[in-house]
């Protein structure tokens, strides 16, 4: 039985790792462990932010509706319920963007939410 040797498979992993880490500074680009422990912290937190991106967005989104809501006298909740009865389904992303750049448009959503 022949000896098993790893080390082709073992370089191609800390090269792996190594150039993910690229740009880090210090050690963190350098050292394998200290590589791996950078790059492995780097992934959780992309994956996390992924998803806390779409909360702060929606946040941001909700918070220029109702700014601009109130110019018209209403509040978010009674503009968002009263566009759900005239069964206006615009998302919140769009309607954040016509209450900062067509605010025309949105004094008309604004009057149709309150009819």
């Amino acid at each position: 039985m022949s000896k098993v040797k790893h080390a082709v498979a073992t370089r191609k992993r800390k090269k792996r790792v190594l150039r993910a880490a690229e740009g880090q500074y210090g050690g963190r680009s350098r050292f394998y462990k200290r590589a791996k422990e950078s790059v492995a912290k780097g992934m959780y937190y992309s994956y996390r932010d992924r998803k806390a991106k779409k909360r702060d967005f929606r946040k941001l989104w909700i918070a220029r509706i109702n700014a601009a809501c109130r110019e018209h006298g209403l509040s978010y909740s009674r503009f968002i319920a009263g566009l759900k009865k005239v069964k206006i389904t615009l998302d919140r992303k769009i309607l954040a963007d016509l209450a900062v750049t067509d605010k025309n448009a949105f004094a008309k959503l604004v009057e149709a939410a309150k009819a």
